[in-house]
């Protein structure tokens, strides 16, 4: 079996620097010194408009109301999401501070990388995940293909090959990528960008054939014709996207890839703080408006599980492994 890889467009520029403010902002819950006293940061360690960053200002609109502060989502994007990661690493772990994880910063950047900044698993403490997506092909309306088989097809016969692009190097969508290459032999040129979200203007100015990315990110790329999805990494066919066929049903067994987002804090973080955390964003991860918002992008929900610090890490641990055994088959070596 191939392995699994556990993933809008931007946001206005003003509003992504304004924090989600709760009723009754300003006023502090609790006794003094109780947390939270003050607002919170989600350091979001790509650029702006990716799925980690789409799925983050989701909950923390919804969980600042609950936990009576403003929750400020801050986008520190550079070295596949280790610049982002290493600030929420190197704060205080007492809560202020919290990390938006993802494959590329939390996986394959650290599997990736020959002298790692950071231990993912031994600096943070998982809080929660947040949501999955499915990854797909996405290529300009120009390419004369519609499907993965011709994409395929063309790459071996244009000299210069398709360019991809992806989140960069050791991202969340770099593995999928080198496996699809693999499994294929497609004659696909890897352009590495800086985050998902940094992808899409060069995609849509034509500077890029096509991008192996979070289906969200691209969902209205083709619904107005400025992108032609190929195939769907996922097990069944995305209801976003019914017209388009899995890798799967394309002859790709068992090819799946999707890209998770998850809520991290600092070690040391008080057991108090992650479970008012947790109860928050369990609260919100159940409203009806919450997952609809997750469903029309076609991210699944996180699990009871997944709400917990036990489930997340089991969890994390399957990816590692999964991961590994994906750098072994696609031949990459950290650098």
């Amino acid at each position: 079996m191939n392995p699994l890889i556990a993933g809008r467009r931007g946001l206005l520029a003003a509003a992504a620097a304004l924090p989600f403010l709760p009723h009754g902002a300003g006023a502090q819950t609790g006794p003094a010194g109780a947390w939270p006293s003050r607002p919170i940061r989600f350091i979001v360690p790509f650029a702006a408009g990716g799925n980690s960053d789409v799925t983050a200002r989701l909950f923390a609109a919804r969980i600042a109301s609950r936990l009576g502060q403003p929750i400020v989502v801050e986008n520190r994007s550079g070295a596949t999401g280790a610049i982002g990661t290493e600030a929420v690493i190197r704060s205080r772990p007492d809560g202020y501070t919290l990390l938006i994880g993802s494959p590329g910063s939390i996986i394959n950047g650290p599997l990736l990388t020959a002298a790692p900044r950071y231990d993912p698993i031994a600096d943070l403490v998982p809080v929660a995940l947040l949501g999955q997506v499915p990854m797909v092909i996405v290529v300009r309306p120009g390419l004369p293909v519609r499907n993965l088989a011709e994409l395929v097809a063309f790459s071996k016969e244009r000299a210069s090959g398709v360019t991809i692009g992806t989140s960069g190097v050791g991202g969340a969508n770099h593995l999928p990528l080198e496996l699809f290459k693999a499994a294929t032999k497609a004659n696909l040129v890897h352009v590495p960008y800086r985050g998902g979200g940094s992808t899409l203007p060069d995609f849509v100015a034509g500077n890029v054939d096509g991008l192996l990315i979070e289906l969200p990110s691209v969902l209205d790329l083709q619904r107005d014709g400025r992108g032609r999805i190929l195939g769907v990494a996922s097990p069944a066919r995305s209801p976003q996207v019914p017209e388009v066929a899995t890798f799967i049903e394309q002859g790709l067994q068992d090819f799946l890839a999707a890209s998770f987002v998850g809520l991290f804090a600092p070690a040391g973080t008080p057991e108090a703080v992650l479970q008012a955390l947790q109860a928050a964003l369990a609260e919100a991860a159940a409203d009806p408006e919450v997952r609809s918002r997750l469903a029309s992008f076609g991210a699944d929900p996180p699990t009871p599980a997944e709400l917990t610090t036990p489930g997340v890490a089991a969890f994390l641990q399957g990816e590692m492994a999964k991961a590994r055994q994906a750098i072994a088959v696609a031949g990459l070596k950290p650098e």
